[in-house]
C-alpha cells in the first residue's frame, strides 16, 4: 500500500456506521472493500465558490492529461468530485437519514464511510457543461462516449456500471484512476 495512504483504524469506522445504524459488516456483504483514506493530495479543480477539489498526485496528473485529450479533441471534462474524508462521507449520509431517506435509499447512492473510492483520492466524479451533474444523463453525452473510448487508456475505469455487484445505482459519472 502507498505510503500516502492510511487505513483508517476498524474501530473508528465501526463508530461511524452504529451511529448511521449501518450492521458492521454490512458493506462487505453488499461487495464493498474498505478504502485507505489518502493523506497525500494536490489541488487539481479550485471551483466558482473556493472551495478545492483534491486528488492522489498520480490521479491529479492523470485526470489533467485526459482532460486535456479531450479538449484537444472539443470535449469538455469537468471534474466535479474527488477526495472525501472518511468524516464527510459520514456527514452526507447522516444528512440524507436526517432529510428522511431511508438508509437503504442512501446506499443504493453512497458508499458508506470507510468503503467509498472518494477516500483514496483516486475516485473522480465527471460533469461536462450543460449535463446536470451527477445524473444518468451524462451518459447520453460527447463526454461520456470520448471517456468510454479514452478513459481506460488513461489508467481510469467506471466503477458503477448497470448492474454492479454492489446495487449502487448506474452512475456513468463515476471513474476511478486505477493507474
Amino acid at each position: 500500500m502507498p505510503s500516502s495512504e492510511t487505513v483508517p483504524p476498524a474501530e473508528r469506522i465501526g463508530v461511524l456506521l452504529k451511529g448511521l445504524g449501518i450492521p458492521v459488516g454490512d458493506p462487505e456483504r453488499r461487495g464493498f472493500v474498505p478504502q485507505p483514506e489518502a493523506t497525500d493530495l494536490v489541488t487539481a479543480r479550485v471551483l466558482k465558490d473556493g472551495r478545492e477539489l483534491r486528488l492522489a498526485p498520480a490521479a491529479a496528473a492523470a485526470w489533467q492529461m485526459l482532460a486535456a485529450a479531450a479538449a484537444a479533441e472539443g470535449v469538455t471534462l469537468l471534474l466535479v468530485s474527488g477526495f472525501r474524508s472518511v468524516e464527510h462521507q459520514h456527514q452526507i449520509l447522516a444528512k440524507k437519514l436526517a432529510a428522511g431517506q431511508t438508509l437503504e435509499e442512501i446506499l443504493r447512492v453512497n458508499a458508506a464511510p470507510g468503503y467509498s473510492e472518494h477516500h483514496t483520492g483516486r475516485a473522480v466524479d465527471i460533469g461536462t457543461p450543460g449535463c446536470p451533474p451527477l445524473e444518468e444523463a451524462f451518459e447520453g453525452t460527447a463526454a461520456f462516449a470520448w471517456l468510454s473510448r479514452n478513459a481506460g487508456a488513461a489508467g481510469f475505469r467506471m466503477t458503477y456500471p448497470r448492474g454492479n455487484p454492489q446495487g449502487v445505482i448506474y452512475e456513468p459519472w463515476h471513474w476511478l484512476f486505477v493507474g
